[in-house]
Parts: C-alpha cells; structure tokens; sequence
C-alpha cells in the first residue's frame, strides 16, 4: 500500500473514511490520522453517520473533516446517497488512497471510487458471510485488509483463504501514551471522585454491562477469593447496560453486595483508572482491548481472559485466565503482583508496540512491502 512520491506542484491527500465517531472511533480516527503528521500528507477524515461536532473536529486531528449525517437506517441496503456523496468528496482532491473503518465505509469507498483502500476491521465475523466474502474478492486488486489484533486478521485469513498473507495484515490499535497518562489523575483524585474509599484494595472493571463482557464470572470469581484478599477488597464496575440488574442479584446471592460497587457510566473512565490496584478485563473474544492499554498507561496490573485478541496485549506484562473459569479468575486475583513490579516492563511493551510512535513504524514498513497488484 504505498504511497506514491510527492510532486512539488500538486498537494498529495489521504481520505480516511469512518462509519461514526460514537466510543472508541473518534480516537481510532485519530490513531490513523496521526500517521501522516510531519509527512507531505494531508488527511481528510470523512464520517458517514454523525452530526457535525466542533470536538469531534478537534479530536480527528485531520486537515479537514466532513460530516455525511446520515442516520443508521439511511445507511442500510444499498447505500447509494452514501455512494453518490463519497463519489463527490473522492474527485474533490487529489486523493492517495483511502482508509476505511468497518465493512460499511469499505464498501462505500469501493463503489464510490477507484482509490486504492486499506480496510481496517475492529470485529470478529465481517466476512462471515457469503456476499462479503464475494464483494472482497471482486475488489480485491485494490483492497487490503487489517485486523486489529492477530486474532481479527486470522478470523479474516480464514474467511478470505484465497488471499495472500501479505493482503491481510495486523495493525494494532494504540494510544498516545504521554496524552493519555497526562490526563489519568492521580489514586487520592480518582478515589475520591468515584466515591471509593482510600484504604480499600480495589479490583477495576470497565465496560458495557453486557453477556459478552462477562462480569459475572468477575464477580463469581471476586467472591471465591474474597476471604484471601485484604480485608478492605472492593469490586468496582464502570459501566451501564441491560444487565444491571442481574448482576446486582448475583453479587446479593453470592453474599458479596457490601465489597461490590457498581459506578455507573463514568465520562471518560480512563483519567480515573489509577483508583485501582488491578484492572480485570473478563470479555468473550475482545478484538482487541483498547482498556488493557489505558489500565497499562496507569500502571496497573492488568488480567484478561484468553479469548481475541486481548492476551496479545498484555503478553508477557499481565495475567491471564480461561474464558469463564471462575476458579482460574480467582486464583489470579490472589497472585496480582505490586504495581512497582510492572510498571516499567508495561511501558515499554506500550511503547514498543501500542504508541503512536511504534505505529508510525509499522505502518512504513506495511507501506514499502505491499503493492496493489
């Protein structure tokens, strides 16, 4: 996927194309946009659903951002306004090629140009099914695929097994690991905000409160070892869902109601991430694990569970256990080390392989090895 020489006369652009801006996207936007900082590149960052928004410009970190507006059910189906748009935007500039986040905005960006385009998958499954597999294929001249974690690229090398490897790659999400830490307060400060006590030994939990993060085996587990931990454990949850509820109960059935709070949606938990001493993350097939990171640039110990691609994260600086085994989870409770003992190791891993930086890099050595041919 290289990028062609640039020619003094004309300004060369890349038009990076996102489905939204909504939770982790708007900084997925940015992790691609900054690749080209201080190169003869300028970005233009396209979302297709979204209203237009001053921060969300600010956050792109783009030369230029525009606003589609489209609305979720506009963009089922064919899509052809969303076409007709991207056509329009595409012949506006001297465009590379494209980058585009998620199947919608790949198949849009595909049909709408004749750019070459860098696919970026942040899920399991998008070429499950039959027509994609057929859709990728047809375009696969001018297409190539990245995962975000190995585990996604090999969900899609299985899908799409006529592929070379080399057109299927990984390229790992990542921070801005001095911004993030700069804005992570400090243990007295997050303790206080979140309404946690500052003796308590806390193990940490962020996300949607949802099956398929799993926080009842956390909490099942968290109960079993209880009795072993310091006398002052707590459980803390961030995060709302539809399984609210249900796991109140559960943690009232299992006798552990008192040693578990649940917070709540915390605005950008992250800053507050140093409250803990541990950060559990228990998920069925992460693709990722963007969390790891953040927990990691505060310097905590991290544990996660075997599945997608979190254990890639935290190889050799964190703890894992099998998906479910409540057993499995409690025992590595028990085994947490001091934070002292991992700091250093968890931030040169962040920055060898999730920074900025180690993108940049990466994306280089992508860039020299592939073709579009």
């Amino acid at each position: 996927m290289g990028l062609p020489e640039q020619t003094s006369e004309q300004q060369k652009w890349v038009l990076q194309f996102c489905h939204g801006y909504d939770g982790p996207f708007l900084d997925c936007a940015r992790q691609y946009a900054v690749l080209f900082k201080c190169t003869a590149y300028k970005v233009c960052t396209v979302y297709l659903t979204g209203a237009p928004s001053v921060e969300v410009e600010r956050g792109s970190a783009s030369d230029e951002v525009i606003f589609l507006g489209y609305g979720s059910a506009q963009v089922r189906g064919l899509k052809l306004g969303a076409i007709r748009d991207f056509r329009r935007i595409a012949a506006s500039r001297d465009f590379s090629l494209c980058i585009a986040h998620r199947f919608k905005p790949i198949y849009v960006a595909l049909l709408g140009s004749n750019l070459p385009v860098i696919g970026v998958h942040h899920a399991f499954g998008d070429y499950k099914r039959r027509s994609r597999q057929q859709f990728a294929n047809f375009f696969r001249r001018r297409l190539m695929l990245l995962g975000v974690s190995n585990a996604v690229r090999d969900d899609m090398r299985a899908c799409l097994p006529g592929w070379s490897a080399e057109r299927i790659e990984t390229f790992y999400n990542r921070i801005d690991v001095e911004a993030v830490q700069a804005g992570q307060v400090l243990r007295e400060t997050a303790r206080e905000y979140l309404g946690l006590p500052q003796n308590a030994w806390i193990v940490g939990n962020a996300g949607r409160l949802h099956p398929d993060k799993d926080q009842a085996t956390l909490i099942r587990a968290f109960a079993e070892a209880l009795p072993q931990l310091p006398a002052t454990s707590l459980l803390a949850i961030m995060g709302s869902g539809r399984l609210e509820s249900s796991l109140k109960a559960l943690a009232m059935e299992l006798g552990v109601s008192e040693a578990v709070r649940f917070l709540g949606q915390v605005p950008n938990g992250r800053r507050y991430f140093k409250a803990f001493d541990v950060f559990a993350l228990t998920s069925d097939h992460e693709p990722f694990g963007m969390v790891l990171l953040e927990a990691m640039a505060a310097g905590v110990p991290v544990i996660c569970s075997n599945c997608g691609g979190a254990p890639e994260v935290v190889e050799n600086v964190g703890q894992v256990f099998a998906l479910g085994d409540v057993q499995g989870l409690a025992g590595e409770l028990l085994q947490v080390p001091p934070a002292h003992a991992l700091s250093e190791a968890m931030l040169i891993r962040l920055q060898r392989l999730f920074s900025d930086h180690a993108a940049a890099e990466r994306f280089r050595a992508l860039s020299v090895s592939s073709t579009w041919t």
